[in-house]
């Protein structure tokens, strides 16, 4: 009885074995035809690299007839230049490539096979297209897609150099070539550079043309108006942010204009307009070479050259508490003091000669002259705008006349009104006689009345808009916002007095 069950349970086991290989045939065979049918041809290989089935497809397109035989043969043999040994010994897929055979380009896809434990048991092979042509929609999109990238990149490279040099800062007087000198050769050194100056008297220009001097050229010129940021976005703009850091920040980090300019130069205008709560991130900057995301927990260095800019008197500051005094010794290195234009009247005629030259090239038509008396007239003139203003006059001068010459009568028709826009005041007319009986305002309350009028005059005209109203009073945005700050003005409250 014994041996009768035993022999029952063995023909069980026998039975079942068979239908398994059954099944697996039938698997097997199902899997070559819907190879078959989906690739327009497909190989299949071992673990050695030989041929163990190829489809009738794949051998019409090597020029096989169905008799010549390929199962046991090296892949290469079969199929010259194959690359699904490579597959096999990588364990990794190459789900897409262009291959050529006989002449003709196909887009193939190569699979490695893997048992239960993982390990690599052969590989498949297969032409998902038997001509790239019918591809060229989808590459065509794709090249373009990738002109349209790099050409963002390029611009966006442009945007992040130089984009003046020392031969630009225009002026032969003794102070313009002092400044040159030692300009020149703060750029052959890698520390922090101090520019002092007037607004309009050029800082941004110089700050460039030490970047472009210095051996930090090839690397990015990342420049941040300080002044222009409100304070709640400054340390974000200028550090980064960590991924979560705040309401709205997204999933994805972002990096701040210092890491930006990683191996290159970073330029802080309007340096004493910096928070003074940020100033000891910044100073950590210049100290240990490192920031740390706004959010995150995480040090990042940074390799970046300094360069800072103010009209401000830092030194004041420190001792008002305004501006803290181990960052003013960190920046204050190499301080450049940039002369105002008052302090060099000679300048004046090579300067309107290149301002007019690059009118002439902005607007069209050919390069206007100056007078003799008109250049005299603009060398009396003190320019408390400085190169910015003599810019703004000579632009105004070149689209209110059609002379070829600019006189010594076209300056002072402009002066009168230009002059005052310059101080951001308004025109004080002045009479022969004063009733005794009328009350006199002290010189500075009528002077900040007159330039909070006139602030809100620009601020009409311009729509709200402060930059556009900046350039209408002729002073720059950081000034602009410096007086918006100390008179109290807000943009909704912009229509003049009545």
């Amino acid at each position: 009885m014994e041996r009768l069950v035993d022999g029952v349970a063995a023909r069980r086991r026998r039975a079942a074995s068979a239908r398994e290989a059954g099944l697996r045939d039938r698997i097997a065979r199902a899997a070559v035809e819907l190879f078959d049918q989906l690739y327009e041809g497909a190989v299949l290989i071992d673990s050695g690299g030989q041929v163990l089935w190829m489809n009738d497809k794949y051998r019409a397109i090597l020029g096989l007839n169905g008799m010549d035989p390929v199962e046991g043969r090296p892949v290469e043999e079969v199929i010259p230049n194959s690359r699904l040994r490579e597959v096999v010994a990588c364990g990794r897929a190459d789900l897409i490539d262009i291959f050529e055979v006989e002449g003709r380009q196909l887009v193939v896809s190569r699979i490695p096979l893997k048992d239960e434990d993982g390990r690599v048991t052969g590989a498949v092979g297969m032409i998902l297209y038997d001509r790239v042509q019918s591809l060229k929609p989808l590459v065509d999109k794709f090249q373009g897609l990738q002109r349209d990238l790099d050409a963002a990149r390029r611009q966006l490279a442009d945007a992040r150099r130089a984009k003046y040099g020392f031969s630009q800062f225009i002026g032969n007087s003794e102070a313009v070539r002092l400044l040159k000198r030692q300009a020149r050769r703060a750029a052959e050194r890698d520390i922090t550079v101090l520019l002092l100056g007037e607004t309009g008297t050029g800082k941004e220009m110089l700050a460039h043309a030490l970047h472009a001097a210095s051996g930090r050229q090839s690397g990015p010129m990342v420049r941040v108006n300080t002044a222009a940021i409100p304070e709640n976005l400054l340390e974000a703009e200028l550090f980064g942010v960590a991924p979560g850091a705040f309401t709205g920040a997204g999933a994805k980090p972002r990096d701040g204009k210092i890491r930006l300019a990683h191996r290159g130069t970073l330029f802080l205008d309007e340096i004493g307009d910096m928070p003074v709560s940020l100033q000891s991130k910044l100073l950590r900057v210049l100290q240990e070479r490192e920031i740390e995301p706004l959010g995150s927990n995480r040090v990042i260095p940074v390799d970046v050259r300094v360069i800072a800019a103010t009209s401000r008197d830092l030194g004041r500051m420190v001792e008002e508490g305004l501006f803290r005094a181990d960052l003013y010794y960190r920046l204050n290195v190499l301080p450049l003091r940039l002369p105002p234009l008052r302090e060099r009247l000679d300048d004046i005629e090579p300067l309107c000669e290149a301002l007019l030259d690059r009118l002439a090239i902005d607007q069209g038509g050919r390069p206007r002259t100056l007078t003799d008396h008109a250049l005299l007239r603009l060398q009396a003139h003190d320019w408390p705008g400085n190169v910015r203003e003599l810019a703004n006059l000579l632009e105004r001068a070149v689209l209110l006349t059609d002379d070829a010459e600019i006189d010594a009568g076209h300056i002072d028709s402009l002066m009168a009104t230009h002059m005052p826009s310059a101080a951001g005041v308004a025109p004080v007319t002045m009479t022969a006689s004063v009733d005794p009986g009328e009350t006199v305002e002290p010189l500075r309350e009528a002077l900040a009345a007159a330039e909070r009028d006139a602030i809100r005059r620009a601020l009409a005209a311009a729509g709200g808009v402060k930059t556009q109203a900046a350039k209408l009073l002729g002073i720059s945005r950081a000034q602009f916002y410096e007086k918006l700050a100390t008179h109290g003005i807000e943009t909704a409250a912009a229509a003049p007095r009545p």
